[in-house]
């Protein structure tokens, strides 16, 4: 259920849906770069590093990926979602800025009218 009355349609899902994994992709990309220089730095230069097993070499490298995963695809995500507000809330003004619009051009019309209508019942009196 989405909050405060706004729905999501199936394209709106999909759209957040890739702007996520795109976001967890990247993130887990880049931190699994940085985690791969710290482990290399721990091999060149920490003997306690280098005596751990490989298993837990690989859990150390596979979870700095996934915390990275998880901030780029919240990050993303909230800037996805974040836009779609400020798309809507844009599209909100529109449509009341037109209706405003149209009634200025109603009056506008009305007071044409209206005064064209004056002067032809002048020039006819005369």
């Amino acid at each position: 259920m989405a909050p405060h009355g706004f729905s999501r349609t199936p394209e709106e899902l999909s759209a957040a849906r890739s702007e996520a994994l795109r976001g967890a992709a990247v993130g887990a990309a880049k931190f699994g770069i940085v985690t791969a220089f710290l482990g290399l730095g721990g091999t060149l230069f920490s003997p306690i590093y280098r005596a751990l097993t490989i298993q837990f070499k690989v859990y150390l490298q596979i979870s700095g990926m996934t915390l990275g995963g998880w901030i780029e695809a919240d990050k993303r995500f909230r800037a996805w979602e974040n836009l779609r507000v400020r798309e809507k809330r844009r599209l909100k003004a529109l449509e009341r800025d037109e209706g405003v619009w149209r009634e200025w051009e109603k009056m506008v019309e009305e007071e044409v009218i209206g005064k064209g209508n004056g002067e032809e019942k002048k020039a006819g009196a005369k």
